[in-house]
């Protein structure tokens, strides 16, 4: 066996896989191979999530089988800090490095301790791309700028696993913007964990981009983004204030009419103890705003039920929110306890039968807002980005939908389109979550 080939596993959120996209690329540029099986490869790297429960089991579950099918793992990512990475260690002398998130050089670092040998490139075969090895289809990309948050919301543990806010150089998000643009990407989406704090830990520093001055901040980089003439589409917007700015180039088609903002709750008392920076009041107000400015706007949001000491009251107040908010997508998670997350000690946890009560009615009222917002669209002709095509079946998304979280558009008779081709087509179906469309 050649002595270059590498397994990969990367789980947890679009962060999470652009710093996989990372060390994979660094891995192809010294000359070691990505493989797609246990068996082929002389070494597999696991990159972890460690956000809730859920996602530590599954993350351990890749690890236990990645030592029973190859027997020698690196381990990276969120669970690989703290307590849960001594957990991690003691699970087999056969995992040889532990490190936790964007922790690129160590791991690369450990794959050439481990698994040394002197590259040989074919240069037909082994030439790394422009943008880097992406895990996304061809025709779009995440485009993350900043990594870490400043806030200290008391069911997270992200500023413990990846620190304070640290923006990316304006600059550098520009030019890979470009590279993914001139390799064929048609639509890129801007993630963080904090979109609209970019730049605030440098003071919204100026830098210079094509020779011309750029501020590191949210609205000059939508500006430039928008010149690029693809979809753009934000993700992880807090609602501050300045996001307003941001609305017109909405309504002028800089950037896709499309926010997805993680409200969490619309209670003043729930939001208060989950140390939220936004008050539901103020954001209704905002989102009638920003409607009149932008009427196409899409909002996608997250929502937590049962969390500790959440009333009967409270989750009143957040089923009002949600039928006077009129959100177009929309999560609802259940509170999970967290490690290290100061809302697990917190008094009043609620019992699981009744976060799941809860999440059923919080469901069936969200869903009833869907199905009608979907069926105004009957009759509409509208954009679409195809994704996938079967025979003279497609399935593509509208304006109003990312890849993954929301829903799509299935078209038929599409047997000339090909994934990454935008189309306009009317819309004839609808049900709660997904659109059809014809010619």
């Amino acid at each position: 066996m050649s002595s270059n080939k590498v397994g990969f596993i990367s789980l947890g959120c679009p962060k999470a896989l652009v710093d996989s996209e990372r060390i994979l690329t660094q891995l192809k540029i010294d000359g070691y191979e990505i493989v797609p099986t246990y068996e082929d490869a002389e070494i597999v790297v696991v990159n972890t999530c460690g956000f809730i429960d859920s996602a530590k089991r599954e993350s351990l579950d890749a690890i236990s089988e990645a030592i029973s099918e190859n027997g020698r793992v690196i381990v990276t990512g969120c669970m690989g800090k703290g307590s849960d990475a001594q957990t991690i260690k003691a699970l087999s002398p056969k995992i040889l490095s532990v490190t936790g998130p964007a922790a690129y050089e160590e791991v690369v670092g450990a794959v050439h301790q481990y698994v040394p040998h002197t590259p040989s490139h074919d240069p037909l075969c082994d030439l790394v791309p422009p943008q880097g090895v992406k895990l996304t289809p061809r025709h779009y990309a995440y485009l993350k700028i900043s990594e870490g948050c400043n806030h200290r919301c008391s069911f997270c543990i992200i500023p413990d696993l990846r620190g304070d806010l640290v923006s990316r150089p304006i600059a550098e998000v520009m030019e890979e913007a470009q590279r993914l643009v001139r390799a064929g990407v048609r639509e890129l989406l801007v993630i963080s964990q904090d979109t609209s704090a970019y730049g605030v830990d440098i003071k919204y520093r100026t830098g210079f981009w094509n020779g011309r001055p750029l501020k590191t901040r949210m609205q000059e980089l939508c500006e430039a983004l928008g010149e690029f003439g693809v979809w753009v589409r934000l993700h992880y917007v807090y609602p501050y204030p300045h996001v307003d700015a941001i609305i017109p180039l909405m309504a002028q088609g800089h950037i896709l009419p499309y926010l997805d903002i993680p409200f969490q709750h619309g209670s003043p008392t729930v939001l208060a103890q989950m140390k939220r920076p936004a008050a539901a009041e103020k954001s209704l107000d905002r989102i009638e705003a920003w409607r009149k400015i932008c009427p196409d706007l899409s909002l996608r949001s997250t929502f937590i039920v049962g969390f500790p000491g959440e009333t009967e009251e409270d989750f009143n107040l957040l089923l009002d929110f949600l039928s006077e908010a009129q959100l177009d997508r929309v999560g609802c998670f259940q509170f999970s306890p967290v490690e290290g997350a100061k809302a697990s000690a917190l008094p009043n946890q609620v019992p699981d039968e009744e976060k799941q009560e809860r999440w059923n009615r919080f469901m069936a009222v969200q869903q009833q807002i869907s199905r009608t917002k979907l069926q105004d669209k009957v009759g509409q002709t509208i954009e679409i980005l195809i994704d996938e095509v079967d025979g003279q079946d497609a399935i593509g998304r509208s304006t109003a939908d990312a890849p993954e979280i929301d829903g799509r558009v299935f078209l038929d008779n599409a047997s000339d389109l090909n994934p990454g081709d935008l189309v306009k087509a009317q819309i004839t179906a609808a049900d709660d979550y997904d659109l059809w469309a014809g010619g």
